[in-house]
């Protein structure tokens, strides 16, 4: 069925209903024809054997010793029907001689006294029902056998069989004929909960993706569900997008304003060394808007994992990831004054995607080397505590006040950095990609209460 193609469900179940029915019916009526056949043979063979034995009984035996016959004329009769079949009759004495009759007529040979046979043959271009029957005149000294043989034409068999098959034939067609029209009564009422539901979508708001509440029968109960996961699944998606679009306008209005406000003082520059720092500043507000920016799609690739099946979350080394990440960012690190080191030697593994949970690492450790200030100790570790994985981010620089533990982890809350670069959504970030994976991030004071503690804990991949 080539793309696009619509079809009618109610004709197709029809269909599928009324082909198997009207094959029944031809092999019913097939069987139907041959019982009709046996039992015009049935009833039609006794009125024939009934005549050959009222001839047989007329058999005589003369004075001269031959057999002689008077033929009730009323045992043909009872052949005679309104479909105007010819009857024929022969009686012949022993070793086949004829005796009266029609001299041709086909006789069924090989029967012993008091036998009778039937059989189908031919005699004057036409089909005729023989039968034959063996008997024996008596002497008085003896017996001389005979046999009488009675057939007919079977015009009167051929229409009772065909009255029967032709009854049987309407009967059947009456009941196809019913079987459809009540079928597609109750096809109508079996598809008008499709028509409602139908009906329920199309007088929506295109804005509403609220789950379908409608009355449906259970066949139809996972389609619905379908749908409404879908729409659940697209109005996260929605939402993801409005989410990125309000997100980047407000975070990218700071830095482009900060661009053209120093361009237009690099154009007013009284000197050289005015206009380089200009656009120095401007330069810095280009890298802070490329962190925002890269920052906003991460959190939209995030938000759009969140609301699907990652196919892509496999098994990860933790140890190995984390220890990588460290290691890259030693040299800036020492750059900023910040001493950072890397602790774990076992692999550790968990359950997640290598590009989101190095994503997650590189927002903590630069968190690290952003905030903490020069002369801070910082450690990357991964740990087994308890049946679960543990990465943890320590420092001891100034830490978090204990009453912006809970707003630091929203989004675009910046605490008491304002003074730094920044767009507030490391720590959104980093949670964001841990509940994605089933972990739990917590936050706490350092070593003797002092810097910060990152703590997340992961379920143990087995």
């Amino acid at each position: 069925m080539m793309p696009g193609t619509t079809y009618s469900l109610r004709r197709r179940l029809l269909l599928w209903l009324l082909i198997p029915l009207v094959a029944i019916g031809a092999v019913a009526l097939a069987d139907t024809y041959s019982e009709a056949v046996q039992t015009a043979n049935s009833v039609s063979d006794r009125v024939l054997s009934g005549s050959a034995l009222a001839i047989a009984e007329r058999v005589v035996v003369s004075e001269n010793g031959a057999l002689e016959v008077d033929i009730p004329y009323v045992a043909l009769e009872m052949l005679t029907s309104a479909a105007q079949d010819r009857v024929f009759y022969r009686v012949e004495g022993p070793t086949g001689n004829f005796i009266t009759g029609y001299e041709g007529l086909p006789v069924i040979a090989g029967l012993r006294l008091e036998q009778s046979g039937y059989r189908d043959a031919m005699f004057r271009d036409e089909p005729i029902r023989v039968t034959s029957l063996a008997r024996a005149a008596s002497t008085g000294a003896g017996s001389i056998p005979f046999v009488v043989t009675v057939a007919e034409t079977t015009i009167a068999r051929e229409q009772l069989a065909q009255t029967i098959l032709l009854r049987s034939a309407l009967r059947i067609a009456i009941l196809i004929g019913a079987a459809a029209i009540l079928s597609w009564v109750a096809v109508t009422l079996a598809l008008r909960p499709l028509l409602r539901l139908r009906d329920a979508i199309a007088e929506r708001n295109p804005g509403d993706l609220h789950p379908i509440d409608q009355p449906v029968p259970k066949e139809i109960r996972t389609l619905v569900d379908t749908v409404n996961s879908f729409m659940e699944r697209l109005g996260s998606t929605l939402g993801a997008m409005r989410n990125f679009t309000g997100n980047a306008s407000h975070q990218l209005r700071t830095p482009l304003t900060i661009i053209r406000t120093q361009l237009a003082l690099s154009a007013r520059a009284a000197s050289l060394e005015q206009a380089r720092e200009a656009a120095r500043t401007g330069d810095e507000a280009v890298a802070h808007a490329e962190r925002v920016i890269a920052q906003l799609l991460l959190l939209a690739k995030v938000d759009e994992a969140a609301s699907e099946t990652l196919k892509a979350a496999g098994s990860v080394d933790l140890t190995t990831l984390a220890q990588g990440v460290t290691a890259d960012r030693v040299a800036q690190a020492h750059a900023a004054g910040v001493d950072i080191g890397f602790e774990g030697e076992q692999p550790h593994l968990v359950r997640g995607e290598p590009m989101l949970l190095g994503e997650m690492l590189r927002n903590l450790v630069e968190n690290v080397i952003a905030y903490t200030g020069k002369g801070t100790e910082a450690t990357v570790r991964v740990l087994d505590n308890k049946g679960c994985v543990v990465l943890e981010v320590e420092d001891n620089g100034p830490g978090i006040p204990a009453d912006q533990i809970a707003d630091v982890r929203q989004r675009f809350f910046r605490g008491r950095s304002d003074d730094k670069p920044g767009a507030g959504l490391g720590l959104p970030i980093v949670e964001e990609i841990a509940t994605l994976f089933g972990a739990e991030l917590t936050l706490g004071s350092g070593a003797d209460g002092r810097g910060l503690i990152v703590r997340i804990q992961f379920p143990k991949l087995e």
